[in-house]
């Protein structure tokens, strides 16, 4: 079923915040073999788009079939480095929805603020069905 490229611009906002936890910096420094330090890596923000985007790709009005997925891409542009501390919320929308032959493409923008609006990071997460050969 070919996607509805009329969903471009949907906006999915999380009511959930995410406090950043020294422990958690850690735990993901250690995961990524990044080396110790009191910021969280660059790609630490790959936590709260993950959870955020689920409610856009899981959108039954989108159709998208998670099942099948490959991550195409992935970008992260920071303002500021996410801290030990921080209070995050994240909005997705959808920035680009269109079939390709026998596969679908979702592209989605994560924009990452703390609770007083302050921009952190923009995750920007490429999506694509695998379409298995006849």
């Amino acid at each position: 079923m070919a996607l509805d490229p009329i969903l471009v611009g949907r906006v999915y906002r999380s009511e959930e915040t995410y406090e950043v936890g020294r422990e958690k910096i850690r735990e993901f420094r250690a995961a990524v073999g990044a080396p110790d330090g009191t910021d969280a890596p660059p790609t630490f923000p790959i936590v709260l788009a993950m959870r955020a985007q689920e409610a856009a790709v899981l959108d039954p009005a989108l159709g998208f079939d998670f099942s099948r997925v490959i991550h195409r891409d992935q970008s992260f542009r920071h303002t500021r480095p996410v801290r030990a501390g921080d209070v995050l919320t994240t909005e997705v929308r959808l920035t680009r929805v269109e079939t390709l032959g026998a596969n679908d493409l979702v592209a989605l923008r994560s924009d990452i603020r703390t609770t007083s609006g302050e921009d952190v990071c923009t995750a920007t997460t490429t999506l694509i069905t695998w379409a298995a050969p006849s």
